[in-house]
């Protein structure tokens, strides 16, 4: 039985949904204007696996993930490039789904984009405005009345008193209250419009989302997902917006019955942010490590825990994922659908069905790649490779992994940098040449090789059929 963190009930709740068989989620995305970060990546491996395991219980899902490519840093970006905007969120689009599927993330199944759906949001915004939920302003913006809507604040639990006594007062502000947000603004020289009721403009950031859910996924859906930065104010004002306008005889219609927030990402404990200097792009972090370890660092955690980036934390990763690609080595390994009454995948199953549990889901994958050294079973490392599949790892053959990029491992003193320098120690090689110290009676160089490979974290294993190597 499925159970599911519910932000908005603050409790885990049984999973029911509200048709049988099938699932409906949406994902806020990425804003176009810039290389995406850590924090994108975290969102798009978190949700993609909340995907995959959904569809691997047995689900129908549609899986929607929107695309901002209108907003106030797109134009101005644009404007700096001295580049249109579709040429720059273009640019930044293709970005993104480089990195996402270097993290092998799989695409959603829908990924509108918000200037494609200008008309359902002016169309939305017009229920609201006849509705009494938004007015019109002086200046041709439309805004949003948060007085207006009696729920607002119960996804946040913040009260409407205490957000208006931290909110700055704009004398010149044409909203009605300090609270209210924008649904439309109006045009400003040298920068897109589209025709609306109230003249040329363009929409507010949080109307794209209310539109474009309702358009893919109905009135109500399933599950919304995204950041816990987006749960105040994006989404209580997407609740807002949605359940009024979609309100019928002045009775709310609730928008989602499940709100899922992945925690924030740390860097060494501080939070990632610009102005700290600790900002890292994906293609930054895979310059510099193996995508699949960025992915099981991300999994590792639960994912409404804080993430914490440091390269230790990273170095780790490389090290346990070694540990499970260098169990499978030399294994015949097959793919086959899992049994699930297998005592490790109803422990696996256990895992993921209480609130997508990653972390205690690998600790399976570890309990079997332990089994598999000592066994070489051949049915306990396909149901090593076939479970970690689920989570999207380990979908390479273990000596294209092992010999590849994280074949070639960094050693220093912490296992990384030998000698504090770039230099690059390839097991194999230095494998044969221990073999040939020791056929020349060189015991002291074979030593010295064997203590230089465990110091990197490599653990020699010499059989009657030759020397093989696993991760300490």
């Amino acid at each position: 039985m499925l159970k599911i963190y519910n932000t908005l009930a603050r409790e885990k709740q049984k999973f029911t949904p509200i048709v049988a068989g099938k699932v409906s989620m949406y994902v806020c995305g990425m804003t176009v204007y810039d290389y995406c970060h850590l924090g994108h990546a975290r969102v798009m491996v978190v949700f993609d696996t909340v995907s995959r395991w959904l569809r691997a219980s047995g689900y129908d899902v549609t899986y929607v993930r929107n695309v901002t490519d209108i907003d106030d840093k797109i134009i101005k970006r644009a404007n700096e490039n001295n580049e249109t905007i579709a040429q720059l969120t273009q640019r930044f689009i293709d970005a993104m789904d480089e990195d996402s599927a270097k993290l092998g993330v799989l695409r959603p199944d829908i990924e509108p984009k918000a200037t494609e759906f200008v008309g359902g949001m002016v169309t939305m915004i017009a229920a609201l405005i006849e509705k009494g939920f938004a007015y019109p302003a002086a200046n041709g913006d439309v805004f949003y009345s948060v007085s207006s809507f009696e729920g607002y604040g119960k996804l946040s639990g913040k009260s409407l008193e205490d957000l208006r006594a931290g909110e700055r007062v704009d004398v010149d502000s044409f909203k009605r209250d300090p609270m209210d947000f924008v649904l439309w603004k109006a045009a400003k020289p040298d920068e897109p419009s589209w025709d609306s009721p109230w003249g040329k403009g363009r929409p507010g950031w949080h109307i794209e989302c209310s539109a474009m859910s309702s358009h893919h996924l109905g009135e109500r859906f399933d599950i919304h997902g995204g950041g816990q930065d987006l749960q105040f104010p994006h989404h209580e004002n997407e609740i807002a917006q949605s359940e009024a306008a979609h309100s019928h005889d002045g009775e709310p219609c609730q928008m989602v019955n499940y709100w899922m927030h992945n925690g924030f990402v740390r860097v060494d404990d501080e939070k990632m942010s610009k102005s700290l200097g600790n900002f890292f792009t994906i293609r930054t972090v895979l310059d510099k490590y193996d995508a699949e370890v960025v992915r099981f660092f991300i999994l590792r955690a639960h994912y409404r825990s804080p993430l914490n980036y440091s390269d230790q934390h990273l170095d780790d990763a490389k090290l346990a994922l070694t540990r499970l690609y260098t169990a499978l080595r030399g294994v015949d390994v097959v793919d086959a659908n899992i049994d699930w009454q297998h005592p490790h995948a109803q422990r696996f199953k256990q895992a993921m069905d209480d609130d997508f549990n990653t972390p205690e889901a690998m600790a399976v994958l570890f309990d079997l790649a332990n089994e598999v050294n000592k066994s070489k079973s051949a049915e306990a490392a396909s149901l090593l490779k076939n479970l970690a599949g689920v989570l999207g790892l380990l979908s390479r053959h273990s000596d294209d992994f092992l010999q590849g990029k994280s074949n070639a491992i960094n050693a220093s003193a912490d296992g990384y940098a030998l000698n504090g320098n770039a230099e690059m120690l390839n097991v194999d090689d230095l494998i044969t040449k221990r073999l040939e110290a020791k056929k020349a009676r060189n015991f002291a160089e074979a030593d010295r090789i064997r203590k230089e490979l465990a110091d990197a974290g490599i653990i020699l294993e010499d059989t009657p059929q030759g020397t093989t190597w696993r991760a300490a």
